[in-house]
């Protein structure tokens, strides 16, 4: 779930710090590096700071920017959608469009807050997905997590201690004093609408002493918050994550990043990056090298499978362990993605021959034979991105996916599979059920297996299951 394409695109060649002039004097500095060690941990604090940077442009967007088009709600408040994503929703790429939000951007630093949520029927997945300043899935509640009851859950900051408060069913704890909570309700069709909204009704966000009906401790202090968008992310890279970086409490495996990034100035105390003009060129150079290896690593990541690729997601702080490229390329691929065990993203901009997808130059079909739909305890879908901004297509028929609750309404093979047409241009009546309209450009599919099985055939573990996904195949 983050700033726009071009963030997450956001090439180190212009991103540098601001200016200080009192920085000057500080060159003579014994721990200053020299250009090249100031050159690789400018690479190195540009792959750790990913993330966090692309974290705090979408809630400057979602959150503190009321002028912003993407505006959800202020801190602590809930902010239901009882409607999908759509090519005008441009804040993420890679949005889901097959399950309709819920967002709730939680301020941990007075109090912890509670997420209630209610009964929710049989049949229908939800989920809410704790995701905090790091981008790590601290927690999850819902169908997989903790089943289709109602209860609530505590949300606390990195340095909260106390009992669990009765009427609390866990706590899950945030590594950073700033959090997302985004919630995913099954939508069955258009007409389903009004049951899922139905759903987000029940899910409440409150304090801690709202919660227990005790007095609010004293709020916490404003902040100034730096204004951000695409061009000032690429300019100003290495200034954003020394301001966000304050917000997300030291780890103990941060300690040797941290202390490298702290001979360019970035010391995790929100103060102003030192630059001089030489630094500049120092943090620019290093910053290219570190979007080229993340670059890298995503079209390299996870395991090749005809023509997609499947890539583990950790999710937590503890299965990710202190790799900061493989956090890099999650966040890259599709920030705020959930962890493996929670949905399973292949994706291909390839056909099964190794060519790429583009809807101004070919059709193509992607066929799931009989008994090969993809294995899941909820639901699939298969979503349409443009594959230069990773944003959803605009198109006719307003159609930015096909998934498991539209199979009623699709035609099937003589031999019971399924064929979808990917293509730019309406294939005509007899197909159209079956179409998930292109671009007129580059393509990048993404499909989607909330709560895959684990028992075979499964894509997991991913790798070694028996399950994989149908290539892309271009029609002649």
């Amino acid at each position: 779930m983050i700033r726009k394409r071009d963030l997450l695109a956001a090439t180190a060649a212009t991103a540098f710090g601001t200016v200080a002039a009192s920085y000057r004097s500080a060159r003579a500095q014994a721990d200053r590096p020299g250009i090249v060690g100031a050159f690789e941990t400018a690479e190195a604090a540009f792959v750790f700071g990913l993330p966090i940077v692309m974290n705090y442009a979408v809630m400057y967007e979602y959150v503190i920017d009321r002028k912003s088009s993407q505006f959800k709600a202020p801190f602590n408040t809930i902010w239901n959608d009882a409607q999908v994503f759509t090519w005008r929703d441009t804040a993420i790429p890679t949005p889901n469009s097959d399950t309709p939000y819920s967002l709730a951007w939680l301020d941990l630093r007075a109090e912890p807050i509670v997420l209630s949520v209610p009964d929710v029927p049989a049949g229908r997945y939800f989920s809410v997905m704790i995701c905090d300043g790091n981008t790590y899935n601290v927690g999850y509640i819902g169908s997989r997590a903790t089943g289709q009851g109602a209860g609530s859950w505590l949300v606390v900051g990195p340095v909260w201690q106390g009992p669990t408060p009765p009427g609390i069913k866990g706590v899950i704890r945030s590594t950073t004093w700033f959090a997302l909570a985004a919630y995913r309700t099954q939508l069955f069709g258009p007409d389903d609408i009004a049951n899922v909204a139905a759903v987000q009704r029940g899910y409440t966000v409150e304090p801690l002493s709202a919660f227990l009906h005790q007095p609010a401790p004293p709020p916490a202090p404003d902040i100034h918050w730096p204004r951000i968008d695409a061009e000032l992310a690429k300019r100003h890279f290495f200034d954003y994550l020394a301001f966000a970086l304050q917000f997300n409490a030291p780890q103990p495996n941060e300690a040797a990043i941290r202390a490298q990034l702290a001979t360019i100035g970035i010391t995790g105390t929100g103060a102003a990056l030192p630059a001089s003009l030489v630094d500049r060129l120092e943090l620019t150079a290093g910053a290219v090298e570190g979007e080229r290896k993340v670059e890298a690593a995503v079209a390299a990541a996870g395991v090749a499978m005809n023509g997609w690729r499947v890539t583990p997601i950790p999710g937590s702080p503890e299965a990710y362990n202190g790799d900061w490229t493989l956090r890099a390329v999650a966040a890259k691929a599709g920030i705020y993605g959930n962890s493996t065990e929670e949905a399973t993203y292949p994706f291909t901009r390839h056909d099964v021959t190794g060519g790429e997808l583009d809807g101004s130059k070919g059709r193509y079909t992607l066929t799931f034979g009989p008994n090969q739909l993809p294995p899941v305890n909820a639901f699939w879908s298969v979503t349409m991105y443009h594959g230069g901004n990773q944003l959803l297509v605009q198109n006719p028929i307003d159609r930015y996916l096909i998934n498991a609750p539209m199979l009623p309404q699709m035609k099937r093979n003589a031999d019971g599979g399924v064929t979808i047409y990917i293509q730019k241009d309406d294939p005509g009546e007899a197909q159209r059920s079956n179409w998930l309209p292109a671009p007129n450009g580059p393509i990048y599919l993404v499909m989607r297996l909330y709560w895959p099985r684990t028992e075979p055939p499964s894509l997991l573990p991913i790798g070694q299951g028996a399950w994989q996904p149908p290539g892309v195949v271009r029609v002649s």
